[in-house]
């Protein structure tokens, strides 16, 4: 039987013709091309990181960012051209000449394309100097930011933070892993952070990593008397069901961490119903829907996100139907609601943690607040935190095809 077997598979062979060293040849260059390419993306991006860090390297690399004004017109002609000059050309033709003296040392011809990649950005730098036009230098083109900073790829609403929110942060030219590597792909200096259940466990915790990071917090709490007083602190008390008297405090808001939530446990009365929806799903949309109001300007896209507590209960029992429910509800619709683009939403999926809805958590708030904040500088859009290894699989097979449905069988009225 396997005689027979092996024979067929020798007859298909000799029917197709294959030529398995031109096919292992094609396999090499894109193995190879693959990481020239990738190479070519981590030695650019490192070197714009080193322009911030080295200072005989950022007096080259200032001359660019002095080129362009918060809507990324340019300053002037002169300035554009020096910035093509001693940045874009500098950067390209270092580039070009790393990456072609590792293809000759290698002797793999699919590094080559690196070399060919790293030449492109040389072209395009060339072209803008010597022409002085702007038209290919597609993350720099002036005007409003009509779109989301991009989870994939570097776009204009990505690299204006660069620029304008926090120069030393957001260094990645086409695609974002250098800056997923360093933690630069969100940053939290200066930024003003809204944070409700700032009073619960959690809470608390995130309040004091978020200031560790020099963010300023506004504590929302309905217990405004068991938060203390400390520097870079705000306390500002409100009533479920009062969200809209919230929207001037709002519109200051770089970020709204929505992070309330109540767990009737085992309970499954009229009120327990009405009460793990209104505090866990309605209230949380209510917050999001006057937030995204907020969400004004041209640059707000870049700077404004939304992150939302939805915890591991959208796929993993928490042994409390009606916390799961609720929560499940809450993560559908901001699934629904990430369709439109408005700003960046994040997710917080976050597993069993010692507090007052859960004694018998597993991990402590501390560590889940410094791993939330470290994966969100990371850019992650759904942050994962938890001991549960099903859910690290379970999560984003859930999400993506939830987003896909939601995707085919919505529409918002902006497209109708």
């Amino acid at each position: 039987m396997i005689k027979m077997l092996a024979q067929g598979l020798t007859g298909i062979e000799a029917r197709l013709h294959i030529d398995w060293i031109l096919v292992n040849s094609c396999l090499q260059f894109a193995i190879w091309g693959s990481f020239s390419v990738l190479l070519a993306e981590i030695l650019r991006d490192s070197y714009h990181a080193l322009c911030h860090q080295v200072s005989w390297l950022s007096k080259w690399h200032n001359k660019h960012h002095m080129a362009y004004r918060r809507d990324l017109s340019v300053v002037s002609l002169k300035a554009y051209q020096d910035s093509q000059l001693y940045h874009d050309i500098l950067e390209s033709s270092l580039l070009v000449a790393v990456l072609t003296v590792v293809a000759l040392v290698v002797h793999q011809i699919g590094l080559w394309l690196g070399v060919v990649y790293a030449f492109t950005f040389l072209f395009g730098a060339s072209l803008r100097y010597f022409q002085g036009t702007i038209d290919t230098d597609y993350n720099h083109l002036p005007g409003p930011l009509e779109t989301i900073p991009s989870i994939w790829w570097v776009n204009r609403s990505y690299h204006w933070r660069h620029h304008f929110d926090d120069v030393n942060a957001y260094y990645s030219g086409v695609f974002p892993l250098v800056d997923k590597i360093l933690g630069t792909g969100l940053s939290l200096k200066g930024k003003t952070v809204a944070l409700t259940g700032a009073s619960g466990t959690l809470g608390q915790a995130l309040a004091a990593e978020l200031l560790k990071h020099n963010a300023k917090v506004v504590a929302l709490t309905t217990n405004p008397e068991k938060l203390a007083t400390q520097t870079g602190l705000k306390v500002v008390s409100w009533q479920l069901g009062n969200e809209a008297e919230l929207k001037a405090s709002l519109e200051k808001i770089d970020i709204l961490i929505i992070n309330h939530g109540i767990n009737v446990y085992t309970s499954r009365t009229q009120q327990a119903i009405s009460s793990s929806y209104e505090v866990n799903a309605f209230s949380a949309l209510r917050l999001m829907d006057i937030f995204l109001t907020t969400v004004t300007g041209p640059q707000a896209k870049a700077t404004k996100e939304i992150w939302v507590n939805t915890s591991e209960a959208e796929v993993s029992p928490a042994l409390s139907p009606l916390y799961e429910l609720s929560k499940r509800t809450l993560g559908n619709i901001v699934t629904l609601k990430r369709l439109d683009g408005d700003c960046i939403i994040r997710k917080l999926i976050l597993g069993p943690f010692k507090s007052q809805l859960n004694p018998y958590g597993v991990m402590s708030a501390q560590q889940v607040a410094r791993a939330i904040l470290f994966l969100a500088q990371r850019d992650y859009r759904n942050i994962i935190v938890t001991v549960n290894p099903l859910t690290y699989v379970l999560f984003p097979l859930k999400e993506a095809s939830t987003w896909l449905y939601y995707r085919i069988f919505s529409r918002t009225t902006k497209n109708q």
